[in-house]
């Protein structure tokens, strides 16, 4: 009986510890150890065993003991016996679950906390307000350097102007007047240039030129200024910008000038002059025009030698005249087709 008390005494505490060793010794319930100071603690179902071991009816033969157990439990799965800390076992109390599964556990977290998040968000609301209000004073700083800037700007405009604002004025209303009126000669070429009387200024021009070039090669190229001069003052004479008698005249002069100044024949100085009373002249000068110049070029090359003959350059560029009065018969016929595309376009 006694037996059987003292193992149920001993089975109720393997919740302690497993491999624990039982020490009988008449000591103190607290014992300190000098050497390391280790303290040795008796559970409370362990310390007056003797008196247990009385209440079922043997007194006097148990002397009086006390057991002690010492705490210090040998880790089972602990590498070459070690021991595992007191502060651990004591911690875990009452826990079943073997070492080998320990690691599985794991702890539950936490419920997040929410209110330090609305002190950080003020404190950015704060400094974000601070920020705006910094940035709002360089703004009205960098405007008020821009404004003075373009005050100062003026100032200096205006004291150009002041000294010579009327050349600079004239200057840009001549610019403004070429604009406006190279605009309004392109839309006057697009709209209104006459395709059938070009083309026959271009057949007559050229024949005159053909002659000339046949009877003295290179009498165009020798003199490209005054067949260009020659055919502006006929466009002119067409729209009615100089006066007939003038016309006259400056063809004169342009005779005049090659024949006398430049020292040429009288084929190549008279080229220019009947080349554009053939263009633009009434139907009668034309007749008169090519027939003198053709009278002209056949007695020349009868009275020329075969010495004065000069080898005729083929790599030179057309006249002037004839090749703006052929670039404006294109863009009117470009224009026009154009339009009738876009026309075509809008009505499908």
């Amino acid at each position: 009986m006694t037996l059987l008390a003292l193992s149920s005494s001993l089975s109720s505490s393997s919740f302690f510890c497993r491999n624990s060793r039982i020490h009988f010794s008449p000591v103190s319930r607290l014992s300190y150890l000098n050497g390391n100071s280790k303290l040795t603690i008796a559970p409370p179902q362990f310390l007056n065993a003797g008196e247990s071991l009385r209440r079922f009816g043997v007194p006097g033969k148990f002397p009086r003991v006390r057991l002690r157990v010492s705490t210090r439990c040998e880790k089972e799965n602990a590498p070459s016996g070690g021991i595992e800390d007191e502060a651990e076992r004591f911690a875990r109390r009452e826990s079943t679950m073997p070492d080998r599964f320990r690691y599985l556990t794991k702890e539950a977290p936490d419920s997040p906390i929410i209110w330090p998040w609305f002190v950080a968000l003020g404190f950015l609301v704060y400094a974000w307000r601070a920020v705006l209000f910094e940035l709002s004073n360089w703004r009205k700083a960098a405007f008020a350097i821009l404004g003075f800037v373009g005050d100062l700007s003026k100032f200096a405009l205006a004291l150009v102007f002041h000294f010579i604002g009327d050349p600079i004025t004239s200057l840009i209303s001549l610019v403004e007047t070429a604009m406006y009126s190279v605009r309004a000669f392109y839309s006057g070429i697009v709209a209104y240039t006459p395709v059938r009387e070009l083309t026959t200024v271009i057949l007559l021009a050229s024949s005159v030129l053909a002659i000339g070039e046949a009877v003295e090669p290179n009498s165009i190229s020798k003199q490209p200024y005054v067949v260009t001069i020659a055919g502006l003052v006929g466009y002119a004479a067409v729209q009615s910008y100089i006066s007939e008698p003038f016309f006259w005249t400056v063809l004169l002069g342009l005779y005049g000038y090659s024949r006398l100044i430049k020292k040429r024949d009288d084929v190549t100085s008279a080229l220019p002059s009947a080349a554009v009373l053939a263009g633009v002249g009434e139907p009668w000068v034309r007749v008169v025009a090519i027939t003198g110049y053709l009278a002209l070029a056949m007695y020349h090359n009868s009275t020329k030698t075969s010495s004065e003959e000069e080898s005729q350059n083929l790599r030179r560029a057309p006249p002037m005249p004839l090749l703006a009065a052929a670039l404006a018969i294109g863009v009117r016929l470009a224009a026009k087709w154009a339009g009738y595309r876009h026309l075509t376009w809008m009505i499908v």
